[in-house]
């Protein structure tokens, strides 16, 4: 998104006469940071957020029902100069606001009373330093359990930005503190960039310090991260049950949407078990991630990817990474309504594993989808794909009986009508879980029980 560039002119000096106009003295407005850092994904043009990421399926994998939802990661935005030339201009508006201010009251003399003092609030008893707090923790002491302001409090200190350079500009992104020992969990798509030769990611805390940051391991499978920062006794969230979570729970939403530290929104839990495809494969490292997603009003933006989703207990249900554009839309412009989110629930896996090891690993059945079929359900690919063969000769869907050509209709009886519903209901699951597929050979039906075989994550 292009921003405005600095007026060649002060279009609000005040008019002097005519004869006696002399050249307008410039405006002297301090050069300031830029207020939106950039958003993070895969890195873009200087002038747009990155396009939804529609990929090609990968072997075997699944999910949920409901059509998949095109969504485009939270991608990384390019630190621009237009952002100072806005405040330069804001500025501009107030000193000739002042101005202006001062002929009006010259010209109403003195008609104005000597005492101006206004009602005041109950609330004026409160010190100054209990309101309007950065990281909003004193803002929301004096609330009800359990309101906004009070999750909000709670929450905020355990919600960072993450700024990411890598070879294409700087992108930022948003995380939060799993451990009190630095370890830090996000988006791959956010620290992507950053694994490249001289990449680099910047953590900034609520409380505004800063600590550089190191990644531990990334799974771009599943769209996740974890980072460490030196840094201990920092405040973590937990992660809670996603799958106690239903339709219509209120969730809020925190992170640094375009670089905005410290946002919160609200919101309901809309859907569940969405199909989505995440992440963008234009650059940086970041690929394609299927995830059974949550789904979510409340406002997401470029900038939230890695923030948690919270629920009304303060816990984790959800890690923020992706938003849906409307059809045509040629880039990500911002929330819609349509928020996804990676359940609690795998991300508290995959986290495990990227700690302990740096690698994550998914479940597979070992069969290829045909992303071409159109009929009822999913047909497994009838010939090899791209030198592999169509079933993993001794995968699990072998050893299950299924074949070249098959149709699949269900898994643990939940209809599935596109490929990218059986992959992330798969991916949903554990290596070493069982499942059972309903499966049609030659226009009979038949349940057929597949133990999930285990795969590293790239």
């Amino acid at each position: 998104m292009t921003e405005p560039s600095r007026p060649a002119d002060d279009l609000f000096a005040p008019p002097e006469p005519p004869a006696r106009a002399p050249e307008p003295e410039p405006f002297a407005a301090a050069s300031p940071a830029p207020l939106f850092p950039a958003t993070l994904s895969a890195p873009q043009s200087d002038d747009a957020t990155p396009a939804p990421s529609v990929p090609s399926v990968p072997p075997g994998s699944g999910i949920p029902p409901a059509a998949p939802s095109t969504a485009a990661a939270h991608a990384p935005r390019r630190r621009r100069p237009g952002a100072a030339a806005v405040v330069a201009l804001a500025l501009v508006a107030g000193a000739v606001g002042g101005f202006a201010g001062d002929r009006v009251s010259d010209a109403l003399g003195d008609g104005r009373p000597e005492d101006a003092a206004l009602p005041t609030s109950g609330a004026e008893d409160r010190g100054a330093g209990e309101r309007g707090t950065t990281a909003g923790a004193s803002a929301g002491a004096d609330r009800p359990d359990g309101s906004v302001a009070a999750l909000a409090a709670d929450v905020l200190p355990s919600v960072v930005s993450i700024q990411v350079e890598g070879a294409d500009g700087v992108s930022s992104g948003s995380g939060f503190v799993l451990r009190e020992d630095g370890y830090i969990l996000t988006n791959n798509h956010v620290v992507a960039p950053a694994t490249a030769s001289g990449g680099s990611a910047v953590v900034t805390f609520a409380d505004g310090r800063k600590r550089d940051a190191e990644v531990v391991g990334r799974t771009a499978d599943y769209d996740l991260a974890v980072v460490k920062v030196d840094a201990d006794g920092l405040e973590p969230l937990v992660l809670g049950d996603s799958d106690a979570v239903v339709v219509g729970d209120p969730v809020l939403a925190v992170g640094a949407p375009l670089g905005l530290e410290s946002t919160v929104t609200t919101g309901i839990v809309s859907a569940l078990h969405r199909p989505v495809q995440a992440g963008d494969e234009s650059g940086g490292g970041a690929a394609t991630a299927f995830i059974d997603a949550i789904q979510t009003d409340a406002a997401i933006n470029p900038g939230n990817s890695g923030g948690p989703l919270i629920d009304v207990d303060g816990e984790v249900v959800g890690i923020n990474s992706a938003i849906a554009q409307p059809p045509g839309a040629m880039s990500a412009t911002g929330s819609i309504g349509l928020g996804f989110a990676i359940p609690a629930s795998q991300a508290r896996h995959t986290a495990e594993q990227l700690i302990e090891s740096g690698h994550a690993t998914y479940p597979v059945i070992g069969a290829l989808l045909d992303t071409s079929y159109s009929g009822e359900g999913v047909q497994v690919s009838s010939a090899p794909q791209q030198g592999q063969p169509a079933v993993t000769p001794d995968g699990p869907a072998d050893r299950a009986g299924i074949r070249p050509g098959d149709v699949i209709l269900a898994i643990d009886g939940r209809p599935v009508t596109v490929s990218d519903a059986l992959i992330v209901a798969i991916r949903a699951r554990q290596p070493g879980d069982a499942v059972t597929l309903r499966v049609r050979t030659d226009g009979e039906e038949r349940d057929v029980r597949v133990v999930l075989q285990e795969r590293e994550s790239g």
